[in-house]
C-alpha cells in the first residue's frame, strides 16, 4: 500500500533539481509541501495535510554527489559549427548500403561535417547543409521520419578519465536547463561530446559553457 512518505519521495526522485536542492539543504519545506500537495492528493486519492507532507520531506535523505569542479575546468577547446541538418530514417534492409554510398561520395571532401548513428529502429544522420542534396539522393528510397535544418553544434574536448567523473553531464545539462536552452541532439565519444542546438541558442550556450572553464 502506498503511503504519503513513499508518494512524496517518488515525486522528489523524479525531479532532479528538487532532489539536488534538498541535498544541499536550501529548500523551504513548507513552501515545497504546499507546491506538491495537489499532486500528492491526486496520487493518494484523498486529502492530505501539508504537515504530513513536510514530515515526509524531512525523512527524505538524498545522497549528495560531490561534483569535481576541477574536472569541469579541464574541459578542452570549444568548437562551434553552424549550418547542420539532421535527418532521421526508419531502418531497412538497404539503409546500410545507402550509408556506404554516402560515405563513398564524401570521402574526398574536406571541411564538411557528417555523423551517422543508428539504433534498432531508426538511423540518424547529421551533415553539413551543403550535403543535403547528396543525402536526399542516397536515401531517396528510404522512409524519412524527420528533417531539421539550421542547427548549430558545440563540440567540447572532455577531460581525462571523464567516464569516471560522476555528475559531469548532469551538471552541464542542469546549467543549460536553468538557462532555458533546449538540447536538440547530443553525441559523445571517448574524448569529445557535441551538443546540437537550434541556432537561436548557440551564442548563449557557448558563453555559458565557456564560463565553466573559468
Amino acid at each position: 500500500m502506498k503511503t504519503i512518505t513513499t508518494c512524496v519521495h517518488d515525486i522528489i526522485r523524479h525531479q532532479p533539481f528538487l532532489d539536488d536542492a534538498i541535498a544541499r539543504d536550501i529548500v523551504n519545506f513548507s513552501g515545497l509541501a504546499a507546491d506538491i500537495q495537489p499532486q500528492v492528493e491526486k496520487e493518494m486519492h484523498k486529502p492530505v495535510k501539508q504537515g504530513s507532507i513536510i514530515m515526509a520531506l524531512r525523512r527524505y535523505a538524498p545522497t549528495r554527489t560531490k561534483i569535481n569542479m576541477r574536472s569541469l575546468r579541464e574541459l578542452g577547446d570549444i568548437i562551434v559549427r553552424s549550418g547542420i541538418t539532421e535527418y532521421t530514417f526508419l531502418n531497412s534492409k538497404t539503409i546500410i548500403s545507402n550509408k556506404a554510398r554516402l560515405l563513398e561520395a564524401v570521402k574526398d571532401q574536406t571541411g564538411v561535417y557528417l555523423n551517422y548513428s543508428s539504433n534498432y529502429q531508426e538511423s540518424n544522420i547529421l551533415v553539413s547543409s551543403s550535403l543535403t542534396d547528396l543525402v536526399e539522393k542516397c536515401f531517396r528510397n528510404e522512409v524519412r521520419v524527420s528533417v531539421k535544418e539550421e542547427l548549430s553544434s558545440i563540440t567540447i574536448g572532455l577531460p581525462k578519465n571523464s567516464s569516471q567523473t560522476v555528475g559531469l553531464y548532469f551538471y552541464l545539462f542542469k546549467l543549460l536547463a536553468y538557462e532555458g536552452i533546449p538540447v536538440f541532439e547530443m553525441i559523445s565519444t571517448s574524448n569529445y561530446f557535441a551538443l546540437f542546438l537550434e541556432k537561436d541558442y548557440i551564442n548563449k550556450a557557448f558563453l555559458l559553457l565557456n564560463e565553466i572553464k573559468q
